[in-house]
This record gives structure tokens, C-alpha cells and sequence, in this order.
């Protein structure tokens, strides 16, 4: 595994969010997860950068203690985009995605032609050769995450994490991110893990599955195995009708109606 948390427990003040939980991101799939609100996705994510400290467990990237590496080493093999990110408003896409660079600049020193050079690889591949002197704040949310997920990618990293990178988009920019995220995937053989929010999205997207309810890991596996019946009345509490996408052959559901609520029973 790439990238593993072992037996991660965090808490907020006297409030579990996560207990015992395991995760591992195999070399070059794409892994999601997915709970209801407050169940401890992105809370798990921000581990990574110590944003949240866990309580206990271990985070092992390429079975090294994730502490073990330096902060200039770690950016060389993990790019995190958090949902909110700071962006200076008065920079243009190049500069953004240029920050991408920055875990391999020396102290003192300027870019240098290899720096140059995939910045300018990254902008192309990413389509964003006519946005590069635009400002930030002059592009629409999928353009700039369009940017954001470059300066990632500019980073050269062996894993991606991206927590909600469709939130606020409309549908086509939606659609937009997912599949760049796919494609960058399966082109670079990039490990990511990501936070959705849209099980069906998930299901299409992602080749393994954990879904958290309840402080654990309840379920586990491919979108064949999440995306049913038993699983969605019990962790999410909605009646759906499961129906099967043609040209991907995953499963996808319609929501029918919200089901009574157990623990209101």
C-alpha cells in the first residue's frame, strides 16, 4: 500500500469522531470516502497535514511513518487540496500552479529550467494555456479548481488527496473535475483518495469504496458492493431503486424516499 492510516482515533474535545479506523490507498487506484455529515471524512483527511491531530494510530506513506518525513519531502510525495484553500486573489493561474514547485526550490534560489519546464508541462496537460495570465479571481469555481488541482499535479506527487473538489460546482463542472481526476489516474498512475459526497459519482469514479457511519469503517469494497440496498437503508437511511450505468457498468441508485430514522424508533 501506498499510503495506509492504521487503527486512526480522533477526537474533538470529549466527542469521537473516528475509532479504530483503517484505510489503504493501493499504487495507482482511486479511493473515496463517503458517510453521512459529521462522519469524520475530511476530519480523517486533515490528518495528513496535521491540521487534526489524531488521538492515536499511525499514517504510513510508502511504510514509513508519515512523521518521519520533512515537510519539503512529504510535498514531494503527497499533494492535499483542501475543500477551502487560500488563494491569493491578484495572481494568475501560472503563478498558482507554479507554487507547485515550491517543495523543490533551494533556499535563496530561483526556479529553475526543470521547475520551468513542468510548470509548463503541467498548464498544457491540464488545458489551461489560455487561462494562464487570467487572475484567480476572475475564473469561474471549475476553471480555479481546474488550477488548483495543476499546482498539485505540479508538485509531482505519488498520491493526491482532494477533499470535496466538486463542492459548489455546477453539474458540468462537476463532471469536468471527476474526470480530470480519472484521467490523471490512469495517465500518470497517480494514487488519489478523496471525500465525495455524491454516492453516484463515487460508485463511477472510484475502484474502492470506504464508507464511514457511526465513528468506523461499516463498510468497504467496490461500488457493486456500496452501492446496495441493505447498505444505503442502513448507513444512510433512504429507500433507493439501483439501476446499472451502461457504459461504465457500475451501479448507480434513485433515491425513492427517506426512511424512518432507527434511532428515533
Amino acid at each position: 500500500m501506498i499510503l495506509s492510516f492504521k487503527n486512526l482515533t480522533i477526537k474533538y474535545g470529549d466527542k469521537l469522531v473516528v475509532k479504530d479506523v483503517n484505510i489503504d490507498i493501493p499504487k495507482g487506484k482511486i479511493v473515496c470516502l463517503v458517510g453521512k455529515n459529521g462522519s469524520g471524512k475530511s476530519s480523517i483527511l486533515k490528518t495528513l497535514t496535521n491540521t487534526v491531530k489524531m488521538k492515536t494510530g499511525q499514517i504510513l506513506l510508502n511504510n514509513e511513518d508519515i512523521k518521519t518525513y520533512n515537510r519539503k519531502d512529504l510535498a514531494k510525495k503527497l499533494a492535499v487540496l483542501p475543500q477551502i484553500y487560500d488563494i491569493p486573489s491578484d495572481i494568475d493561474v501560472e503563478t498558482l500552479v507554479s507554487y507547485g514547485r515550491y517543495p523543490y526550490k533551494k533556499f535563496g534560489k530561483s526556479l529553475s529550467p526543470k521547475d520551468k519546464e513542468i510548470i509548463e508541462q503541467t498548464i498544457e496537460s491540464m488545458n489551461l494555456q489560455n487561462l494562464r495570465y487570467q487572475k484567480i479571481n476572475s475564473l469561474s469555481g471549475g476553471e480555479r479548481q481546474r488550477a488548483r488541482i495543476a499546482m498539485a499535479i505540479c508538485q509531482q506527487p505519488e498520491v493526491l488527496v482532494l477533499d470535496e473538489p466538486t463542492t459548489y460546482l455546477d453539474i458540468s463542472y462537476q463532471l469536468e473535475i471527476l474526470q480530470l481526476i480519472s484521467d490523471i489516474n490512469r495517465e500518470m498512475n497517480m494514487s488519489i483518495l478523496m471525500v465525495l459526497h455524491d454516492l453516484n459519482f463515487a460508485a463511477k469514479y472510484s475502484d474502492i469504496i470506504y464508507v464511514l457511519d457511526k465513528a468506523e469503517v461499516s463498510n468497504v469494497g467496490s461500488s457493486d458492493l456500496i452501492i446496495k440496498e441493505d447498505v444505503l437503508n442502513e448507513v444512510f437511511n433512504i429507500d433507493v431503486a439501483i439501476w446499472e450505468d451502461n457504459p461504465s457498468k457500475k451501479p448507480f441508485f434513485i433515491p425513492l424516499g427517506v426512511l424512518e430514522n432507527k434511532e428515533n424508533k
